[in-house]
């Protein structure tokens, strides 16, 4: 064949979603808290998948998504040191009042928690006027700052989804006994055995 190579190239790679986090409620009034991520095309289909991998077993009261890349982090302090010690006062003054919420790492190795919302100009002054809002006697070792817009949440017609959970006991694996059914059935064994 004209022109063939014998040369081996690489596969040229699948296109690859991108990345999106997790945030779920556990129950009514309790604040949303980081609980991984899921890779998917779009909001809509994250949700999806965020629906699937996070809330089949569990029960839940909400879920929301966000791209990764809408997430704004500050660097991890150290030792017993609150990150908001490094924020300064001053910060850019661009940009149109939009809503802002805020996530703090409390505790290493556990997840980010929702604690409140602010209204600023950009994510910089977003992080100053939390600064007084947020900041208590605990350390926050790291920050996330979110777009309200860029975030979608569960709708009221979505917690319906989740109402009938408690009554799925099969969902559960504590309800199936495995441990009296195999004692029984030793039991049995057992009786059947002195029978003999």
């Amino acid at each position: 064949m004209k022109g063939f190579e014998g040369d081996l190239t690489r596969k040229v790679p699948l296109d690859q979603f991108g990345t999106f986090e997790v945030f779920v409620q556990m129950k009514e009034g309790k604040p949303y808290q980081h609980e991984g991520i899921v890779h998917a095309p779009n909001n809509e289909m994250a949700f999806v998948f965020a629906k699937e991998q996070f809330s089949r077993r569990m029960t839940c009261t909400g879920i929301f998504v966000v791209e990764t890349r809408n997430v704004f982090v500050t660097q991890f302090t150290e030792g017993e040191d609150t990150v908001y010690n490094y924020v300064p006062d001053e910060f850019p003054q661009q940009g149109e009042k939009e809503q802002y919420e805020f996530f703090h790492l409390m505790k290493r190795g556990k997840q980010h928690e929702h604690v409140g919302a602010v209204e600023a100009k950009n994510p910089q002054e977003a992080l100053a006027l939390a600064k007084p809002a947020f900041i208590n006697e605990k350390p926050v070792f790291n920050v996330w700052v979110i777009k309200t817009k860029d975030i979608l949440f569960t709708s009221e017609e979505d917690k319906i989804i989740w109402d009938t959970l408690p009554e799925k006991k099969f969902r559960e694996a504590s309800d199936y006994k495995a441990g009296d059914k195999l004692k029984a059935f030793k039991e049995n064994k057992a009786a059947q055995n002195q029978e003999k």
